[in-house]
């Protein structure tokens, strides 16, 4: 970002909407002192005020970003050819100096994440919900019973019925198999307990959980709800009294006396009768709209600024209209992918988290949600229902419909993405370059009648000349943002090749997604701007995290805070937080940041501040009070790396990141360094990183 231009802009904007500089603050609740620094390229605005200054300036936040207001230029850019470094180039001693002239500003918008409902991110991952199929997708099991469910009683019978959960939109017309259905039990013996029961519940002692169950009866007036261990020892133990013919929700408490991470939950009736189970719940008492907190203070702790949200691959397999329905009654959506993106869970998602929860995480967690539609199943006019549901008054039809669920102001969700990864086999719809473009104009257009001033994000399979030529330039009048994505290779360490060797390969990921991006940009116009919005190391999901992940991850973000103001970088999303690379979030067990998250947690710091020293071992900032941030990295393997401070002046903070071993499953160790720091020098040791904090001059 260039702080110049970026002042610039707003103060031309203000001008011509005739707003003085002590106006524009009041309307956004800061002081005309700190609109005039933003004017004169002095600072910039918070990221939570960006939202809010576009919106009064008739701006986008991705002009706000840029500086300048759309134009359609050729660009200029050529591709630079960047190769892997070579091993001894990562310890090359390096001096640290603030000679630049220090007007490009770290946009925080490149230190986003995905938050896609995808294999464990979700379920089992930030969702706090700890029963399995809740809602009984898929075929009977054993016994007519439900999948990951186990049959009680030896008389007893069971089998699926009319379900309580189902879509928002009858005859909506995406349509899968097994999505909806009710398990019914029938009790033929008066005094013999019937019902169900899971194992692999993971409870803690003392911890107050909250058991729903949506039912109706025939005949059965009392349930109990148990949870016990596989032997039998109860710990908790809860009466239900019922008497429904038709859905009704019933609650109880349950508080173990002990803990077990393999416990059994078990719902029975000895009552001669009928029960149909609509949809069951368990969660923590204190949980957040469904979702850990722990995990969201982690994702807090990180200082997350983008939310990217419901895919990825899932957003074409999602139908926003489904979780305007109650959490219980939303229809399990079945994956198209079901291998890929909801193998831990049966083919299926539970839809846990619909637009009013995320929007309410985003909050939480000081982020700008970033939101992708379906456009191969839903719309263009549904689709400018979401974003009028978002953004729109509450004079507006779906803004009247936010309010009336609790929200009179609108979202003001400022990021659209136009579908994901479009022109690959496994997404669904016109995956041709002309096709795709059509269709993205179509659900663009009607969009920004529903909200005038949002960023749109076109897709493909970037860097792409085709596609490049036949649809990020025909959209160049109404898309600001086109999507890249890149995946390194992962480190391979259980397939017997030297660990240095797999430890390098994986490396050299970074210096592929920059000349992958240098490429992307050398073939758009210069008003597109790139939205990098999934990297990692592949197959993060399905192995240990290792501190091999964690380098990678601090020579990506330095590159992405090198390269994000030439090659007109707008936004970066990490793919993904929960489960698939910085933070681990197993049942029953507190939460905590792998190594990807400490990096990512330490570049944070970066956020906002003025450019000095930008390169793939070294980046150094300078905030609005005159202090200097500096994180420093080396990547060796196995020499350490000289790190030179003595043109930076006083040292105040200084936290040496290490690991005695690259392999998974491994961590940073932190380790105080201010000592060593204030000496002017410091000796990075193999595979570690440093964060340093320096006092202005006075």
């Amino acid at each position: 970002m260039d702080m110049l231009k970026t002042g610039k802009l707003i103060g031309q904007r203000r001008a011509q909407l005739g707003l003085t500089q002590a106006e524009l603050a009041q309307r956004l609740g800061v002081t005309d002192k700190a609109v005039s620094k933003w004017e004169r390229g002095k600072s910039l605005p918070d990221i939570a005020l960006l939202n809010g200054l576009a919106s009064q300036l008739h701006l986008s936040v991705v002009e706000i970003l840029d500086g300048e207001q759309r134009n359609a230029a050729d660009t200029s850019f050529r591709l630079q050819t960047v190769t892997a470094p070579m091993p001894e180039e990562y310890a090359r001693p390096v001096m640290l100096t603030t000679d630049a002239a220090c007007n490009t500003a770290v946009s925080p918008y490149l230190f986003g994440i995905n938050l896609e409902h995808t294999r464990r991110c979700i379920f089992q991952g930030i969702s706090a919900q700890l029963l399995r199929n809740r809602k009984f997708a898929g075929k009977p099991a054993n016994r007519g019973c439900a999948m990951e469910w186990y049959a009680i009683g030896g008389q007893a019978a069971f089998g699926f019925t009319e379900p309580y959960t189902r879509h928002a939109q009858q005859g909506y017309h995406m349509t899968r198999m097994n999505e909806c259905a009710a398990l019914s039990v029938l009790n033929p013996a008066q005094g013999s307990a019937a019902g169900i029961g899971q194992h692999g519940i993971a409870v803690q002692e003392g911890r107050r959980y909250l058991f729903a169950a949506v039912l109706r009866t025939k005949g059965i007036t009392a349930l109990t709800v148990t949870l016990q261990s596989r032997s039998g020892t109860v710990y908790a133990r809860g009466e239900l009294a019922v008497d429904a013919a038709d859905w009704t929700r019933y609650e109880l408490v349950l508080t173990p006396r002990q803990g077990d991470a393999d416990a059994d939950i078990c719902i029975t009736a000895e009552q001669q009768g009928s029960v149909s189970f609509g949809a069951l719940s368990l969660l923590p008492e204190d949980h957040f709209c469904g979702m850990r907190r722990d995990v969201i203070d982690l994702l807090r702790q990180m200082g997350v600024t983008v939310l990217r949200w419901p895919g990825g691959n899932f957003a074409g397999e999602y139908c926003w209209f489904d979780g305007l329905l109650p959490v219980d009654m939303r229809a399990p959506l079945q994956s198209h992918l079901g291998l890929e993106t909801q193998p831990n869970s049966m083919g299926y998602d539970y839809h846990e988290i619909g637009t009013d929860e995320f929007i309410a995480l985003c909050r939480e967690v000081g982020a700008q949600p970033f939101i992708t539609i379906n456009p191969s199943w839903n719309t263009p006019e549904e689709n400018a229902a979401w974003v009028e549901y978002c953004n729109g008054s509450p004079e507006t039809p779906y803004g009247s419909l936010r309010a009336q669920r609790g929200s009179p102001e609108p979202y003001n969700v400022p990021f659209w993405s136009l579908g994901n990864e479009a022109g690959y086999g496994h997404m669904e719809g016109d995956n041709t370059p002309g096709g795709y473009c059509r269709i993205a104009r179509e659900n663009a257009r009607k969009m920004l009648g529903a909200s005038p001033y949002i960023s749109l994000c076109s897709s493909g399979p970037y860097p792409n000349p085709e596609w490049a030529q036949q649809s990020a330039r025909p959209l160049v009048d109404i898309v600001q943002l086109v999507s890249l994505h890149h995946y390194s290779r992962e480190p391979r360490y259980a397939g017997g090749a030297p660990v240095q060797q797999e430890y390098y390969a994986a490396l050299a990921g970074a210096a592929e997604m920059r000349q992958r991006l240098r490429e992307m940009r050398s073939m758009l116009d210069d008003s597109l701007k790139i939205s990098f919005d999934e990297w990692n190391v592949w197959y993060a999901w399905y192995r240990p995290s290792c501190v091999t992940d964690g380098i990678h991850a601090a020579l990506t973000l330095h590159m992405f805070m090198e390269e994000a103001d030439p090659c007109g970088v707008a936004l970066v999303c990490h793919f993904e937080a929960v489960n698939e690379g910085m933070i681990i979030a197993d049942p029953g067990v507190p939460a905590y940041l792998t190594a990807q998250g400490q990096v990512f947690a330490v570049m944070r710091r970066h956020a906002g501040g003025r450019l000095c020293h930008a390169a793939p071992d070294a980046v150094a900032t300078v905030d609005g009070e005159g202090f200097i941030t500096v994180t420093a990295v080396n990547a060796s393997f196995d020499s350490e790396k000289p790190v030179d401070l003595s043109a930076l002046g006083r040292c105040v903070e200084a936290v040496l990141y290490t690991s005695d071993t690259v392999l998974p499953p491994s961590r940073f160790k932190e380790q105080d360094v201010l000592a060593a720091a204030g000496t002017g020098s410091l000796s990075l040791p193999p595979h570690s990183l440093v964060l340093l904090r320096f006092a202005p001059d006075t």
